[in-house]
């Protein structure tokens, strides 16, 4: 049995890789920013026992250290971080150079990079560490995106804290590898979460799903096997790898 904790779990994604881990026999933290009763849900839909639920704003760091402190004493200790909580693209965080104003700009870059990129650092610090300290082996996955590497024209901040966590995941694989810790990334392309699909069903859906050759976006649950499959200790050799789940929408060479 593994232990767990999976960030930004209340919903999508994150609840996806919640339930596929416990459906594995994990044993998971859910964390949740602020929407309980959605995080409840997820908590209910999980295999097993002995899950529970931590919350709170992982951008402040005393918040991040009490939310790995919780999980551990809950735990027991913690095999497997998934750094999935992020601010994503939308109508509120669009930015786009041409028409946002110097203020706007500002304030939506500190607070993604904030979310995106220094509060995975800071858990992967924190747990990177407490594996060490009890002589634990373990995995930590990121859950990046296509956009760090096809661009994000209208909201770059989020571009630019993907490939920032990219290239964290890369450095921190070198230097865990000797601790017994993989590290490894995701890159989806668009996923049809809940929230999603106003946008799937709309004007636009058609030539989102035109995006890739198969005709469609990716399911929760696609990105959730692939993160149940790098968190694994059968994957430890690939380290180091980021693992493009965009259905060949875009190739990077």
């Amino acid at each position: 049995m593994q232990y767990s904790l999976v960030t930004g779990a209340s919903r999508g994604i994150g609840r996806a890789i919640a339930v596929a881990l416990s459906r594995r026999g994990d044993r998971v933290a859910v964390h949740y920013g602020s929407d309980r009763d959605a995080a409840a849900e997820t908590l209910a839909q999980l295999h097993g026992e002995g899950h529970l639920l931590v919350e709170g704003d992982l951008s402040d760091p005393a918040v991040a250290t009490r939310v790995v402190e919780e999980a551990v004493s809950g735990l027991g200790r913690i095999d497997v971080l998934v750094n999935n909580a992020a601010i994503a693209p939308n109508a509120e965080t669009s930015h786009p150079i041409a028409t946002t104003e110097f203020d706007a700009w500002h304030r939506v870059w500190e607070r993604m990079v904030a979310v995106d990129l220094l509060a995975p650092a800071n858990l992967s610090f924190l747990v990177a560490r407490s594996m060490i300290d009890r002589g634990i082996e373990g995995a930590i996955v990121n859950v990046g995106s296509r956009g760090a590497f096809r661009g994000e024209p209208e909201f770059p901040a989020y571009g630019a804290a993907k490939a920032g966590l990219h290239a964290m995941g890369q450095s921190l694989a070198v230097a865990l590898a000797p601790h017994g810790i993989s590290v490894t990334s995701v890159a989806p392309g668009f996923v049809g979460t809940d929230r999603q699909q106003t946008k799937l069903s709309g004007e636009g859906g058609e030539g989102i799903r035109s995006q890739s050759p198969f005709g469609r976006v990716a399911e929760p649950e696609e990105v959730a096997d692939a993160v149940v499959y790098l968190s694994s200790p059968h994957s430890q050799w690939a380290s180091g790898a980021i693992l493009d789940l965009n259905g060949a929408s875009h190739l990077r060479t």
